[in-house]
């Protein structure tokens, strides 16, 4: 069938309609088509609106967030300077502690230098007031021992006793004491009692160096060992009683000598030595007649 045919039956049909002409019919398609078109730009419109809306709000976060990161930069400068300033107070402060130990290590070097010098001079102190009252107490025997001894000789139970308590007279072996003695016109001191062992163990008390050791703080006596275990004085007097320390005499080591020495308990004075050993010396000889 032809398809004009039947348009053109279908426009007669209806150009047969009462009231109804072509040029309306062409109206109302075109407004028809106009109200498509419209919508389409309705649709378009509501379209690029939302893309619109959509952008400013992206835009508006970037810029925020653009915000944020330049608040954050500038959070950060703040910190950084804040770190830096700490970091040189903290090594300030460092150098400031530092300074102020080492100020207080001289200090303490100082202290304990100080402290040493005052125990030395308490020492030196104690040791002229003890030297100041063995003089005190030895006055009487030198004032007597002036009319009875030679200078620098003490008198004492009615005998002349030469102490070399001075630190400027040199120490000596048994033999060379004993030479001393005898070229004064004595001899080393023979102890032949209880009461003579007692003062002449005080008067070597009262002059012990607390610095130095007592085994070089002893003095020579003239007790020997001529025979094995067998000790004799100068006389040839073989000792009664003796004034040992404990375990004294044990020859060790040829001690053939005796020596006296400061001990707190003068019945444990003496020890033997070797005879080469060098001591002080305790001289004695008889008095001269008073004037």
């Amino acid at each position: 069938m032809d398809d004009s045919g039947n348009s053109g039956g279908v426009s007669d049909e209806y150009s047969k309609l009462p009231g109804v002409s072509m040029s309306t019919l062409r109206l109302a398609s075109r407004v028809n088509h106009y109200k498509l078109l419209a919508g389409i730009l309705v649709v378009l419109a509501a379209i690029l609106l939302v893309v619109d809306i959509g952008l400013g709000v992206y835009y508006n976060k970037l810029t925020d967030g653009n915000d944020i990161v330049t608040d954050i930069a500038s959070e950060m400068t703040k910190l950084h300077a804040t770190y830096d300033a700490a970091i040189k107070s903290r090594d300030e402060v460092k150098k400031q502690l530092q300074l102020e130990i080492s100020e207080q290590q001289v200090t303490k070097w100082e202290l304990e230098h100080q402290s040493r010098r005052s125990r030395d001079y308490q020492k030196q102190t104690d040791k002229l007031q003890m030297e100041i009252a063995a003089l005190k107490s030895h006055m009487p025997m030198i004032e007597e021992g002036c009319r009875h001894c030679l200078p620098g000789w003490t008198f004492m139970n009615s005998v002349c006793y030469y102490f070399p308590l001075s630190d400027t007279i040199s120490h000596k072996s048994w033999p060379d004491a004993r030479q001393f003695c005898k070229k004064q016109g004595g001899d080393l001191v023979s102890i032949q009692s209880r009461e003579e062992h007692l003062a002449v163990a005080e008067l070597v008390n009262n002059y012990q160096d607390s610095s130095r050791q007592v085994s070089h703080s002893g003095f020579w006596i003239g007790l020997r060992d001529v025979e094995e275990g067998i000790w004799k004085w100068l006389d040839g007097t073989r000792i009664t009683e003796g004034y040992w320390n404990d375990g004294e005499p044990n020859d060790q080591g040829n001690e053939d000598c005796a020596a006296i020495y400061p001990r707190s308990n003068p019945f444990k004075a003496w020890n033997d030595a070797p005879c080469a050993y060098s001591l002080k010396w305790i001289c004695e000889m008889e008095p001269r007649s008073s004037i």
